[in-house]
């Protein structure tokens, strides 16, 4: 079984190869986690961020972690929720490809995602929790060079959606 766990932390705060961004197609920093990244990692991640040139939803772009634990921050735009008729669930499950994508092409052993898309973005966290582990054991098996992904929850309510996805793959 590939090693993914869920835990209730603060994503800004794990000293992993890679943390993941759920950002705006901007980069450019937002609320919600993004923001929380942004501030963290100081100034030299926006600046960074806007070499790259905004990103589509779905896609991923990785940039240095400056003054987080993190070696890097992967950011990829979720998709907004309008009701699962366009392309949502796909779009939500290339994010987590596009990141693990990356974290690999990058040497990254270990990799820590936020919950994409179910904040501002309104995904249903029941839809959400079994997309995002589900793609992430897939990668795994077929990727052992990563060693461990984490999902980190910033509540219970959610840490227990995820909890429910992992122990249903199991």
């Amino acid at each position: 079984m590939p090693n993914i766990e869920i835990i209730l932390g603060d994503i800004t705060r794990q000293a992993v190869d890679a943390i993941v961004n759920a950002a705006n197609c901007s980069l450019l920093g937002g609320g919600g986690v993004d923001g929380a990244i942004h501030r963290a990692a100081g100034p030299e991640l926006l600046a960074e961020c806007r070499t790259l040139h905004g990103c589509e939803t779905g896609k991923a772009k990785i940039t240095k972690g400056y003054r987080l634990p993190a070696k890097y921050v992967i950011h990829t735009p979720g998709p907004v929720w309008h009701g699962g008729g366009y392309g949502e669930e796909e779009l939500l499950r290339s994010c987590y490809r596009s990141c693990l994508e990356l974290a690999a092409e990058n040497g990254c052993e270990t990799v820590d995602f936020p919950s994409i898309s179910t904040g501002v973005y309104h995904f249903p966290l029941e839809k959400a929790a079994p997309i995002a582990v589900g793609t992430i054991a897939a990668f795994l098996r077929e990727h052992p060079e990563i060693r461990r992904v984490r999902m980190v929850c910033f509540d219970g309510r959610t840490k227990a959606f995820y909890d429910r996805a992992l122990e249903e793959l199991r």
